[in-house]
């Protein structure tokens, strides 16, 4: 947790990790860690489990702690680690998040409370609550309003920033660009912001943005990491290459719902030990599949390699 004191630090490109499952449907530690593994010899800059990608809606509050003990131990104090904390229900965001910090976490991950359809002041006193439960952890929001069916506004995030000291940024997975420029407006440059959206990460950056968390890094994370430190480095040109380069791989991760298209890939490829993905979600269907293997083939120079022996 050598970073959570310093959350300014956590930039560049946070991998938000698939969920492996073993043939039975329990989560894969082993899995876990291989992936941690993989990752960090790609050069990601930061690791993330329990978002989207992960599967969290479909697993339990223990399920999820544990996989976030076993991820913190393998990362260790390498780089930054950012979980996923956040539910539907109050009391089972407090106790995961309380996990990731025993845990060791760097910071803490909190998704927009869904289905509800809190107000504004509502989405204001929840993320207060937190903060306020955890002041010595960073808490950062997680904005995706087309899994959550609620939208914390520019305003909001810039409440909470202004009134709370460890409220320190925001992941933004909306497709409205203009929306990122406002947060930032209304927060200040100091807000940390990190783009969900594969194909506004680079763009994100032009803006003040801190990196991106982004479902591609589960199976390009080398390129994903080096389109983030060309840019920084003023290498335009190569990172505009990467941006446009991995273009089917992005296509590829939603062919059908994200993760299964990635989990598939990662299994076909031997990182993983299978595709299993939990219900609702159903495994890849067989036109899937071959729309998949069309899109890996043209973005295959992307493709970061898969060790031989990785479990």
């Amino acid at each position: 947790m050598r970073f959570r004191s310093d959350p300014a630090r956590i930039r560049g490109s946070i991998a938000p990790l698939v969920t492996p499952f073993t043939a039975t449907g329990a989560v894969d530690h082993d899995g876990l860690r291989a992936m941690v593994h993989w990752q960090l010899d790609a050069g990601s800059h930061g690791i993330s489990i329990g978002g989207s990608t992960g599967e969290p809606s479909a697993q339990s509050v223990a399920e999820r702690a544990e996989a976030i003990r076993t991820v913190a131990a393998e990362v260790g104090d390498r780089v930054p680690l950012l979980p996923g904390t956040g539910s539907a229900k109050l009391d089972e965001t407090l106790e995961l998040t309380a996990a990731a910090r025993d845990a060791g976490a760097d910071a803490a991950l909190v998704i927009t409370p869904y289905y509800a359809r809190p107000t504004q002041e509502a989405l204001y006193t929840w993320y207060a609550t937190v903060a306020a439960e955890f002041p010595d952890l960073p808490i950062v929001a997680y904005n995706v309003p087309t899994r959550t069916a609620v939208d914390i506004a520019p305003e909001t995030v810039g409440r909470l920033f202004r009134d709370h000291d460890n409220f320190v940024g925001v992941k933004e997975t909306t497709k409205d660009f203009e929306h990122f420029s406002r947060v930032l407006h209304a927060a200040g440059p100091e807000l940390l912001v990190w783009s969900g959206i594969e194909l506004l990460c680079l763009p994100v950056l032009s803006l003040g943005g801190a990196g991106f968390v982004s479902a591609l890094a589960n199976i390009a994370p080398a390129a994903v990491a080096e389109m983030y430190q060309a840019a920084r480095a003023g290498d335009l040109e190569r990172a505009r290459a990467i941006h446009y380069g991995v273009h089917p791989l992005v296509d590829l991760l939603f062919v059908e719902t994200n993760p299964a298209p990635a989990k598939w890939l990662l299994a076909e490829r031997g990182l993983i030990a299978g595709d299993h993905v939990r219900p609702p979600l159903v495994p890849l269907s067989e036109d899937g599949r071959r729309k998949v293997r069309a899109l890996a083939a043209a973005g295959e120079r992307y493709l970061t390699p898969v060790p031989e022996v990785t479990r």
